[in-house]
This record gives C-alpha cells, structure tokens and sequence, in this order.
C-alpha cells in the first residue's frame, strides 16, 4: 500500500511538469521529428535527383579525375573523396582552391563528373533539412540548444511513461483506447496508449541524439580518441588508386567510404573503410593509413577491433539514424519521428479540451 500511494504521489508531481514542458518545448520537439523523418533516406534523395547510369568504382578513373580537377601548378587541391551514401558507386570529391574555397564534384565510381557545386552554389533544401535538424542553422550554438532539448525530451518521455504505467493486469485495456466516452477522456486514452507503444525506442534514439550533439565532449569524456597518426613528411610518389588498393587488401571484404588526400604537412592516405559486420550503412568507421612516400601500410584500425570506448562512440551515429538495424531499423526511425509528432499533436489537443470548461466558467 504504502509504494501504491507513493507512486501516486509522484505521478501528481509529474503530470504537472509534463504538461507544462510539453506545451513550452512542443514547436521545437515537432520540428525535430518532422526534419528527423524527412532525412531518414536523405543521402537516397539527393542521388534520385540526379540521372546518370550505374557505373562500379574504378579507383583508376576516380584518379584520373582528382588530376584533371586538381592538375599540378593550378594552385588547386584536392582534399577529399566521399561515398555520396545515396547511389552505389558514387563518390564527392572536394577541391579546395588558393583562396580556400571549395568546389564539391559528384563523379560516377570511374569518376565521370555528373554535378559540380561551386563555392557560391545555393544550398540544397535536402541539405538545409538536414543542417536544420542538426543544429537549427545556428552552428555550435545550435547543437547545444539542440542537445538541451533532447535532454528535456529524454526526462519528458521517461515522466510520461511514469504517468500512464499501468497496473497489473490492465495493459489490455491500456493499450486498447476507448473511442466512446468524452473528448477529452478519448484523447487521454489514445495519448496513453500511443505513447506506451513508442516511448522505449523514442528513448533509444533521442539518447543517441543527445550525445551526438555534443560528441566532442562526450568523446573526451569517455577517452574515445580520434584515429588519427603522427604526420609523415616527404614526396608524394603513390598515387590515389594505388593507395586505396593497398587500404582494402590491408582489410579484405571492405569498401570504401572516404579518403583524405595527402597534403604538404602530412604525406599520408587515410583510407576510411566500411568493413564487413559494421553497423555504419555507407560510410563505416575503419581505417587503413597508407604512406603517400612509399606506399606501405602506416596503421590499420578496424572499427571492430577499437577499444570499447571508441566502438560505443562509433556505435551513436548508426544507433539515431537506425543503420544498425538495417533497413527496418531506419523505417523504425521514421516511424518515431511520426509516433512524437502524434504524441505532440494530441497532447495539445488534450490540453485544449481539458482547459475549455475553466475558460467557460465551469468548476471540475
């Protein structure tokens, strides 16, 4: 009896503060989850919108192409080459000028160009989703006011689950709303439920969420340190495809995701790899360091092979975006965008019939 009362004693502590928090904090937690939701398969989006035919990765003409990009003498130079994550096979590679400015060239895998964007290129709305759901477009302020509001959604969700646990043997009845009854007794009864369904994965990915919007210092907290070696200085003899088959022999089965180009202060190649059984989709989170001098393997650092502490931080990005679970874990994202949406919308509408009798003068 005694924990009976006491839980009903917290519960009236709660509800107050979930209401009220819920209604301050809504517009922002429902731009979350509406950005959230439209980025799922942005990467997909993005190459949608370009037609150009499949054409499988040819380390050789992706170098030709970084040459004729970044020929020597032309105070150009070519920084880095990404998997667009979109369509298999496509890569971006950043050329960065004398002035600093970059210009991002969209290649097929054997490095046929198929969209250029300048330094002055407008932003795509696909990207300006995304920087919106990361940081509101206000860079590192943003992330931690969008850090602040995941920790505030966190305990929010975590008090509503304290509200609506049911009692043994009721979960029945819980989980199945009536849809007779008042307005305002429906809309409770279809918030309770909806929220029970949804609230434990909502708590998975915003906690993830959390700790990506402020992963430096998380990262340092936990002594997840960067992958990184000593730089190495000297002439360049190897070239970008000879580097990159040297990175996937050194790491059979792989494929690659980035590399970051050698430079006048550090001759090296540092191949980024997705290696088998990683839960990254596209861009994977194994290394393989590769000397622009000589051409020998500098270091290789396997994603699954890390210290525990670098692996759980590797482990937060493919954990929001739901990688780790495949395609179905990425549906399953998409679908708590929608169920916070849900959540958020009938909320309000609880409150607003809840409130309509104090606002006519009724008592109760």
């Amino acid at each position: 009896m005694a924990f009976s009362l006491s839980s009903a004693r917290i519960k009236k502590t709660i509800i107050p503060i979930h209401r009220w928090l819920s209604l301050t904090v809504a517009a922002l937690w429902c731009l979350q989850a509406v950005t959230g939701m439209l980025i799922v398969f942005h990467w997909e989006m993005d190459d949608a919108t370009i037609a150009a035919p499949h054409v499988a990765t040819d380390p050789a003409g992706l170098a030709h192409r970084i040459a004729l990009l970044a020929p020597q003498g032309s105070g150009r130079h070519a920084v880095s080459v990404w998997t667009s994550a979109g369509s298999p096979d496509r890569y971006d590679i950043t050329i960065e000028d004398q002035s600093g400015d970059d210009t991002v060239v969209r290649v097929a895998g054997d490095g046929t160009p198929i969209r250029t964007d300048g330094p002055n290129a407008p932003r795509r709305l696909i990207d300006t989703i995304v920087v919106l759901h990361q940081s509101l477009i206000a860079g590192q302020t943003g992330r931690w006011l969008i850090g602040a509001s995941g920790l505030l959604l966190f305990t929010n969700i975590l008090g509503g689950l304290v509200i609506a646990w049911p009692r043994r043997g009721t979960w029945a009845r819980v989980l199945r709303p009536s849809r007779r009854g008042a307005p305002a007794a429906r809309h409770y009864g279809w918030h309770r439920a909806v929220g029970l369904i949804g609230a434990l994965p909502a708590l998975l990915l915003v906690g993830a969420g959390i700790l990506l919007a402020f992963d430096d210092g998380v990262a340092t907290l936990i002594g997840a340190t960067p992958v990184e070696m000593p730089a190495v200085r000297g002439p360049l003899r190897v070239g970008f495809a000879q580097a990159v088959g040297t990175a996937e022999r050194a790491m059979p089965g792989s494929r690659l995701a980035a590399v970051d180009l050698p430079r006048d202060s550090d001759a090296t190649y540092k191949v980024r790899l997705r290696a088998p059984g990683e839960w990254r989709r596209a861009y994977g989170a194994s290394f393989v360091f590769v000397d622009a001098t000589d051409g020998r393997v500098r270091g290789v650092f396997s994603a699954s092979g890390g210290p525990l502490a670098r692996r759980g931080f590797d482990a937060l990005f493919p954990v929001h975006t739901g990688e780790a679970g495949g395609l179905a874990g990425r549906i399953l994202v998409l679908c708590t965008g929608l169920w916070l949406a849900s959540m958020i919308i009938i909320g309000v509408r609880l409150w607003w019939l809840r409130r309509k009798p104090t606002r006519k003068g009724a008592s109760g």
